[in-house]
């Protein structure tokens, strides 16, 4: 019985993982859209050209990337 709560802890710490790297990458991702928005490269939204877009969306980005970062580390 031990032995298959530790096998579900470790799956289970394994999935939490990967749910932290792709939250990670998702928002690097609209981060990108966003800087990209804001700039006036994307256009067809009303966030086009509005400059705080072009200040968040790096900053969404880098969160993303750090968060992506740290669960693709893991515990070390």
């Amino acid at each position: 019985m031990a032995e298959q709560g530790a096998v579900l802890l470790a799956y289970a710490g394994g999935m939490r993982r990967t749910v932290v790297v792709v939250l990670g990458l998702l928002m690097l991702a609209v981060g990108a859209v966003w800087t990209l928005q804001g700039l006036g490269v994307l256009g067809g939204s009303v966030m086009s050209g509005v400059e705080v877009w072009a200040v968040i969306g790096p900053l969404v980005a880098g969160l993303g990337v750090a968060l992506a970062y740290v669960g693709a580390r893991g515990r070390h």
